[in-house]
C-alpha cells in the first residue's frame, strides 16, 4: 500500500473536500494523485501557501506547505 498524506492543514484545505490521507495499491497511482492534488491545492486555495507533492521514507508521500506569492497566513494555526 502506498500512502499519500497532506503535511500540514492550512485553512484553505480545512474548508476543502480533500482528503488528509489516501492510500493506493499501485505506486505511480499515489504519485499522479499526489501530484494532481498538489496542483489543485495551488490553483484553487488563497496563494498565501506553496504545495508541493514528494516523495516521503518508504511507501509514502507527503503535500507539504510552504509559503506562496500571496504572503500573509490563511489562519489555519499552523503557521505560528
Amino acid at each position: 500500500m502506498f500512502t499519500v498524506q497532506v503535511e500540514k492543514e492550512c485553512g484553505c484545505f480545512k474548508r476543502s473536500e480533500i482528503e488528509k490521507e489516501k492510500t493506493f495499491d499501485k505506486r505511480e497511482d499515489a504519485i499522479s494523485y499526489s501530484r494532481a492534488i498538489a496542483e489543485i491545492m495551488n490553483e484553487d486555495f488563497c496563494k498565501k501557501h506553496h504545495f508541493t507533492a514528494r516523495a516521503s521514507a518508504g511507501d509514502e508521500f507527503m503535500i507539504s506547505v510552504g509559503e506562496g506569492s500571496g504572503g500573509g497566513c490563511c489562519g489555519g494555526g499552523h503557521c505560528g
